[in-house]
């Protein structure tokens, strides 16, 4: 391995190692709450090297909370190959119910959007670019696909981007307000799988082709 390789192998570990120290410290205290002296601290580097990677720590939080976003593209990828070609819609509509549960009340992103959501008002443009990167982003591919089911003539759908908002809350309403409000205390998986059925019942009720 030559010297250039080298080196460059040791910044990638460096802003990975920064960038998991940021993200435990972010999330535990908030960004007021965290100094770059501990993010330093923590990941096993100098201070000047933190500031060789990020130029200050709102760069820092920005990065660490967009890169979050990146996260939608496997349950994006999901939905659209499972509900393109669905022989059983039922079936396929529940799967995807079941994984955009496990997706977005995962507890590391449960606390990112209570983070971004309580520093809105001193970041309005990263917490609207959280936003059109994850949620907006989901409801936009499952509008997508409701209109390809509706052409294929298995859902009956005048506005898909309804539909799509229609499907989200059915979904995640409830299951998210009580994770956002109560943290810890999660909802056991069964009772996640009833909800995902019973939203896909009643959304089905009302989009299904007649």
């Amino acid at each position: 391995m030559g010297k250039t390789t080298t080196r460059r192998a040791g910044r990638m570990a460096s802003a990975g190692a920064i960038r998991e120290a940021a993200t435990t410290l972010f999330l535990r205290s908030g960004y007021l709450g965290t100094t770059m002296d501990e993010v330093a601290a923590l990941a096993g580097v100098s201070k000047q090297t933190v500031y060789t990677h990020f130029a200050d720590k709102e760069r820092l939080f920005s990065d660490l909370v967009l890169a979050a976003t990146e996260r939608v593209n496997e349950f994006v990828r999901l939905l659209t190959d499972v509900l393109a070609a669905t022989e059983d819609l039922d079936s396929d509509l529940r799967q995807v119910a079941r994984r955009y549960l496990a997706t977005v009340l995962r507890p590391d992103l449960l606390q990112l959007r209570r983070l971004v959501i309580g520093e809105a008002g001193r970041f309005p443009d990263l917490a609207r670019a959280y936003y059109e990167r994850a949620p907006e982003r989901t409801l936009g591919a499952l509008a997508e696909c409701f209109q390809g089911l509706a052409e294929r003539g298995l859902l009956r759908v005048d506005d898909p981007g309804l539909a799509a908002a229609h499907f989200a809350f059915l979904v995640l309403g409830v299951p998210l307000d009580r994770a956002m409000f109560l943290g810890g205390d999660e909802a056991p998986p069964a009772e996640l799988d009833r909800q995902a059925n019973q939203a896909v019942r009643v959304f089905l009720a009302a989009y299904r082709a007649r």
